[in-house]
């Protein structure tokens, strides 16, 4: 399973309190986590408290699992200079900016998988990948209309009654038309799919994670795997 960054941080450097072993343990509920449902913060030179998506940067750090109401609340507890040993300052949208930082890491996968011929857009290349099976999830604009939304899920179903699978091929809807300019520019899309291949996968992964950030740490992204039953 992929994570959210790049490689895990060294266990000496993190904060072992609470006897566990990784050095993963959410600085606010006090549960270990695996490194898909924590986000590692560090403290910058300057004291600033910055996230470390990557878990790349030096020095001790400390966890919050993925769900900004606790990024939220470990703002407003102060708990980062107690986990991080030091008087550090974490930003008072420190929530946000991790959100626009999984934002931006999710439209950047969604680039390199469309230059990988693993994420098309428009409405007919979506629902021929939905129907031919080669679509791993599908992406609508919040502001996208009804209709061709409507669509889209009909060739979800058919799919998934016809390929009897476990559950429809998910469907997100996590950024505006407008977001997705800002992010994509010209590569912004009303619908889109994510489809078979590595890339493709790195897509769905961080639509979990920035859905799952936003939503109490679960996704509510519609549909599931779309595996066949065994």
């Amino acid at each position: 399973m992929m994570s959210i960054g790049g490689p895990d941080a060294s266990p000496e450097d993190d904060d072992l309190s609470g006897g566990d072993l990784n050095g993963r343990m959410c600085i606010v509920t006090r549960e270990s986590g695996s490194t898909d449902e924590l986000i590692r913060f560090v403290a910058a030179p300057d004291g600033t408290v910055v996230p470390d998506l990557k878990r790349q940067l030096p020095g001790r750090g400390c966890w919050v699992k993925l769900d900004r109401a606790l990024v939220d609340k470990a703002v407003a507890k102060r708990l980062f200079s107690r986990a991080l040993k030091a008087e550090v300052t974490a930003p008072s949208d420190l929530g946000a900016i991790v959100d626009r930082l999984l934002a931006a890491q999710l439209a950047g996968m969604m680039n390199m998988a469309r230059k990988a011929g693993q994420f098309v857009s428009g409405s007919s290349k979506v629902d021929g990948a939905v129907r031919n099976g080669s679509a791993l999830a599908v992406f609508h604009a919040m502001d996208a209309a009804a209709d061709g939304v409507r669509k889209i899920d009909q060739a979800r179903k058919a799919w998934h009654l016809g390929m009897e699978t476990e559950k429809e091929i998910p469907s997100f809807r996590v950024f505006t038309e407008a977001e997705m300019e800002e992010l994509m520019g010209q590569n912004a899309f009303i619908h889109a799919a994510a489809l078979a291949g590595q890339a493709g996968e790195g897509v769905v992964k961080r639509a979990n994670l920035l859905e799952r950030y936003r939503n109490g740490g679960q996704s509510r992204a519609t549909g599931g795997a779309g595996r066949r039953k065994q």
